[in-house]
């Protein structure tokens, strides 16, 4: 007791796609202290489309049963606005993926959606200082989109997640330089996770010269 008496007030962490494999994967981490501290309890609200409601009440039974000290509870739904509800923090897993014979501009139709939807109902019942990562593809896009959707979450506080793209393009100038990864930083990407991305080396610096010098 005395120390759970030390614990901060829980936040509400918003995850879209709830009943995903992602998901499935990263709620454990976000419960065991690695991303909001060790005394950060936290209660989830999952989100998810209808048919999968009886999927995420059984990852929100899976929670239940790790019996992690910093699980304050969760709420599965399919409603925006009670996913959203006094948000500190949201993740948005679930995106349209593109399917067989589908074109961009379809997929794209039914990110904007669902995006749009989800930013207004983030805009009206979230926190004001609300903190948002972007993770399903294509990632950039949706983040513009929930921004557009939600104007009154700051810019700063709407991140998209392209970390792979950010470690292939570092790994392949640590292979060319011949120079170990943590010899390089200052990598950038812009762009989506697609054929249009680009891999930014002008602030790059390889064993502290720039790169343009060193490749």
């Amino acid at each position: 007791r005395a120390a759970y008496q030390k614990m901060k007030t829980p936040i509400v962490v918003a995850v879209t796609g709830g009943a995903g494999q992602i998901a499935y994967s990263l709620l454990p981490s976000l419960l065991n202290g690695t991303v909001f501290g060790a005394d950060q309890p936290i209660k989830l609200h999952l989100l998810d489309i209808t048919p999968a409601m009886a999927m995420l009440g059984g990852v929100i039974m899976e929670m239940e049963d790790l019996a992690l000290p910093l699980y304050a509870g969760a709420v599965g739904t399919d409603d925006p606005a009670v996913a959203f509800k006094d948000a500190d923090f949201a993740v948005f897993l679930g995106a349209f993926p593109r399917k067989d014979g589908m074109e961009r501009k379809d997929v794209m139709e039914k990110n904007i959606g669902i995006f749009n939807s989800q930013g207004g109902a983030l805009n009206q019942f979230a926190k004001p200082g609300v903190k948002c990562l972007v993770v399903g593809n294509p990632a950039n896009t949706n983040a513009a989109i929930l921004k557009q959707a939600a104007p009154k979450v700051l810019a700063k506080n709407v991140t998209a997640l392209t970390r792979l793209d950010h470690n292939r393009a570092k790994a392949m100038l640590a292979i060319k330089a011949g120079v170990p990864l943590e010899k390089v930083d200052g990598a950038i990407i812009w762009g989506n996770h697609s054929s249009t991305q680009y891999p930014d080396v002008r602030h790059v610096t390889i064993d502290g010269k720039k790169a343009l010098d060193v490749l």
